[in-house]
């Protein structure tokens, strides 16, 4: 006679419910400040502060558009998301330029003078620095050259503080594709760019779009160079929404479109290359 509880399987089931509640759980206290942004960027600026409970839009107050309407006709918000757009797509692919045939270097030859583990050190080393250290040679150099408050200066940051992930992450790209795929190429004739351009290139595709993603998202979201380096021509998307305190205070249903505003172009983008992203980010790492 076999008992209900101890049916096979049975254990194993709570297991994955306890594990599932677990899951949404964590997935609930990280959703929970998107909704409330989008919940309090949809309210009357009375709604903000007399609003209780969950905020929910239709129950607990009138949802409004006016905030979303009195937002994108400002000039400033316009603009701030144009250099966001101008500054991170030209890091990105700068850095994907420079990165990209430095990864393929240390991926496919050995250097007499220093070994290619010491580069790729090096490489990560640029991440540890802190970049409010650099902060000051940085506008000396800059100032120098009148480049102040101008894309090509926030763009050239960029490309200098994201090159490291390009490097580290397309060199473990390359080493994980079959170097045999290149050798046969270059016994029909190919040289070495050839096989890179022809053949690693096109393979590591997925690698090179999550590379790219995350030097997007590290360039879009970055604030203390252009707080620093920029005034007026070239401010930033952070940069607008740090400057939402006014002389009245922080206007929070303002805050909160200004914050939505800047999280829908990452998101989008996102959303459209996940395929490419699980991908690139998982490329080799099973060994079969």
């Amino acid at each position: 006679m076999r008992y209900f509880g101890s049916l096979p399987g049975r254990g194993s089931s709570m297991v994955d419910s306890v594990y599932f509640l677990i899951a949404v759980s964590v997935v609930l206290i990280f959703v929970f400040p998107l909704y409330w942004g989008l919940s309090t960027s949809l309210r009357a600026p009375m709604d903000t502060f007399t609003v209780t409970g969950l905020g929910i839009p239709g129950i607990h107050f009138d949802p409004t558009l006016n905030n979303w309407l009195d937002q994108l006709v400002v000039p400033e918000m316009r603009k701030s998301i144009f250099n966001s757009i101008v500054i991170s797509i030209s890091s990105s692919f700068l850095a994907l330029a420079l990165g990209i045939p430095s990864a393929y270097a240390l991926a496919r030859f050995q250097f007499k003078l220093i070994q290619n583990r010491d580069i790729t050190i090096w490489f990560l080393s640029q991440r540890v620095l802190p970049p409010v250290a650099t902060v000051i040679p940085f506008y000396i150099v800059l100032q120098t050259f009148s480049l102040l408050d101008t894309h090509l200066a926030l763009i050239l940051i960029n490309t200098t503080f994201t090159l490291p992930f390009a490097v580290v992450i397309m060199r473990q790209a390359f080493l994980d594709l079959p170097i045999e795929l290149e050798e046969a190429s270059m016994m029909d004739g190919a040289r070495h760019f050839g096989a890179f351009w022809r053949i690693a290139l096109p393979l590591s595709a997925p690698a090179v779009t999550a590379t790219a993603l995350i030097i997007f998202a590290f360039t879009w979201n970055e604030l203390l160079f252009a707080l620093v380096l920029s005034s007026k021509n070239a401010i930033t998307i952070p940069m607008f929404i740090a400057g939402s305190f006014e002389s009245r205070g922080v206007q929070f249903w303002f805050l909160s479109v200004r914050t939505m505003i800047a999280m829908i172009i990452p998101i989008f983008i996102a959303l459209l290359a996940q395929r490419y992203i699980v991908r690139g980010l998982t490329l080799g790492a099973v060994k079969g």
